[in-house]
């Protein structure tokens, strides 16, 4: 069955579909309003039939591991997309691995180093999934997502295409994915090397993501881009904003391009101090620093008030 929503009906999908489910226990912030329309595909098939089927201009939002977004208190309309179980596989390949958009890069990381496929050790130090780290050419130790992605499989509404690296106009955290497009399934290129050493460079980089940042408190990764030549959090550190709060978020002691939700943030909070510390960053340096996490969706009383 169809469910219906303002304007026109979700297409029939063997997934589930939930209406105005609050999407705060999903993201890394523990913040964020309701869904207009929860969907769990079934399978990329499914995913081509909502965008294939969906009503005249229904938005469709994927919300992967939601560990680099922030969802405004309102919530989100139209139908927002959580990849799951189906999507979550990984293959070993010959000099590669091929994973589903719902794998987390850390499993992936994982995979690759129990074949002594050396390359991928990047991704344990990302939080988040496959899809997304696609999606925002996720990077971190020298290496992005660019330069180990072979090829990406996107739904879109002509059906599932697999597109070569090339396709995405990768540049730093984004690439270009329409929103008609969902990617679904990824290859990265990895090379044979010593497991050992695989496993001691994976050790290495979750060390320093442990000591460097605060990944036991609710937060969402890097907040702002590093600008062209700069570090964004000696900036942020410079202009004072080292422990800044704005309600229940703060900026994080420990690395101050982190926020953190202390316990009775808003999505509201989160963002009202993000543009707090871009003010304290422009004023100081003359540096405009550009949001690397993703914000989404409306502001308080936004679905209701409609």
């Amino acid at each position: 069955m169809s469910a219906r929503m303002a304007g026109g009906a979700i297409p029939a999908l063997r997934g589930r579909v939930q209406a105005g489910v609050v999407l705060a226990p999903f993201t890394w912030f523990r913040v964020g309003g309701p869904a207009e329309w929860l969907v769990r595909p079934a399978d990329a098939e499914d995913v081509v039939a909502l965008l294939r089927h969906r009503p005249a201009g229904m938005p469709v939002t994927v919300i992967g591991a939601a560990s680099n977004l922030i969802i405004r208190d309102g919530g989100l309309p139209g139908a927002v997309l959580r990849l799951g179980g189906a999507f979550g596989g990984i293959a070993v390949e010959a000099e590669g691995i091929v994973a589903g958009a719902a794998a987390l890069g850390a499993t992936v990381a994982e995979h690759a180093a129990a074949a002594g496929l050396a390359g991928l050790e990047f991704l344990c130090g990302i939080p988040g999934s496959v899809g997304g780290a696609v999606v925002m050419n996720a990077g971190a130790y020298g290496t992005e997502v660019k330069d180990v992605l072979d090829w990406a499989e996107v739904a879109t509404p002509r059906g599932i295409e697999r597109l070569p690296a090339a396709a995405f106009r990768f540049a730093y955290r984004q690439a270009s994915v329409p929103p008609e497009m969902v990617v679904v399934r990824a290859r990265f290129r990895a090379a044979p090397g010593e497991r050992a050493a695989i496993l001691a460079r994976m050790r290495a980089i979750r060390a320093a993501r442990e000591a460097a940042q605060p990944v036991r408190a609710r937060t969402g990764g890097s907040t702002f881009k590093n600008p062209p030549g700069r570090k964004a959090w000696e900036l942020i550190d410079a202009a004072g904003c080292r422990g800044m709060r704005c309600g229940g978020a703060e900026v994080s002691e420990k690395h101050c391009n982190f926020l953190i939700n202390t316990g009775g943030a808003t999505a509201a909070d989160l963002e009202s101090l993000g543009e707090a510390v871009r003010a304290r960053v422009l004023a100081t340096s003359g540096i405009a620093l550009e949001w690397e996490i993703r914000r989404l969706g409306l502001p308080a009383g936004g679905m209701t008030g409609q």
